[in-house]
């Protein structure tokens, strides 16, 4: 009998618990902490794990390899949070796992009692995984945008991600009314100056989670795809050593800010270094390899949600 969604995410589950307990060496309560559930539930997971043959004298799961992977990356680049899905070779979605990992992330958040600043980008990747979401009602919880969201033509961005979000939430929400790209230094200056908007880049600031996407720089870029860049532009930048898109902002091979003319106009908030609060990228994809290498290099992100392949990708390009 095929499995629902549901009985397949409590396999999944117990996959991780299981592994944390038998091959990470992780108490009960290590487990409980790190997968965000009580430790009962960690106890019964590990059972479960036992139980269904997921274990044996190693873990009979696709996850282990997946699990491997992300152990390898969060001590490779010192990440905090790290989740690699199983690569499905058939698919040809850009998005399929990713955005289910990261929907499981966002929901953990969101669920909690405590209230807490969630910080959100925009993209394919995260829209994606925005449509997953149930319906919660998190009325003390805040949502603000890292990005604009007005295209050149002065429609609303098709990626928006915080909109859709509040909207499932009926949690308070802080939208960025820019466009993303401002037709000058001076305008963005302008802008960025408005009482307005320093309070929302403030409140971004402050984020307990904050979910980016990655986007890459070369002819399929998004900022490029959707307009925000022309061909001209995305050449120069490209000259430059752009190999990285993170709200919009332009990064080099080393995760480094480039001096364009682009990143004078972007109207973002501003990208630092990734501290104690999780600031996760989610991405997949080999068009994405260099432009996630680049984040993690920059410590632009201390977490990561990808995929098996792109994660080896990822190890390889660093060794």
């Amino acid at each position: 009998m095929a499995l629902t969604d549901a009985e397949r995410s409590r396999l999944d589950l117990a996959a991780r618990a299981g592994w944390l307990y038998f091959i990470g060496g992780n108490t009960q309560e290590e487990i409980a902490r790190k997968l965000k559930i009580s430790r009962p539930t960690a106890q019964r997971l590990v059972s479960l794990a036992l139980s269904e043959r997921l274990i044996t004298f190693r873990l009979e799961h696709p996850i282990a390899a997946c699990m491997q992977l992300a152990k390898q990356l969060s001590e490779r680049f010192k990440l905090t949070l790290c989740d690699v899905v199983p690569t499905d070779p058939t698919s040809t979605s850009n998005v399929i796992g990713v955005a289910e990992a990261a929907t499981v992330i966002l929901e953990q958040y969101l669920k909690d009692s405590r209230p807490a600043i969630i910080a959100v980008g925009t993209g394919r990747t995260l829209r994606a995984a925005i449509d997953l979401m149930p319906r919660i009602a998190c009325p003390d919880h805040r949502l603000v945008s890292l990005t604009g969201n007005i295209s050149p033509d002065g429609a609303a961005s098709f990626y928006d991600v915080l909109t859709r979000l509040a909207d499932l939430t009926h949690a308070p929400h802080y939208p960025l009314m820019l466009p993303v790209v401002a037709k000058s230094k001076k305008e963005r200056d302008h802008f960025i100056s408005l009482d307005p908007i320093r309070s929302v880049r403030a409140l971004a600031a402050k984020a307990d989670l904050t979910l980016v996407g990655i986007g890459q720089m070369d002819k399929s870029a998004p900022l490029y795809v959707d307009g925000f860049l022309t061909k001209r532009e995305l050449d120069e930048v490209v000259k430059l050593g752009a190999v990285c898109d993170l709200t919009s902002w332009l990064y080099d091979a080393e995760g480094k800010l480039i001096s364009c003319a682009i990143n004078d106009r972007v109207t973002s908030v501003p990208r630092e270094p990734a501290r104690e609060r999780p600031v996760v990228g989610v991405a997949m994809g080999a068009s994405k390899v260099a432009a996630i290498q680049a984040a993690l290099k920059g410590r632009l992100i201390n977490g990561l949600i990808t995929n098996e392949s792109t994660a080896r990708a990822v190890l390889a390009l660093a060794s």
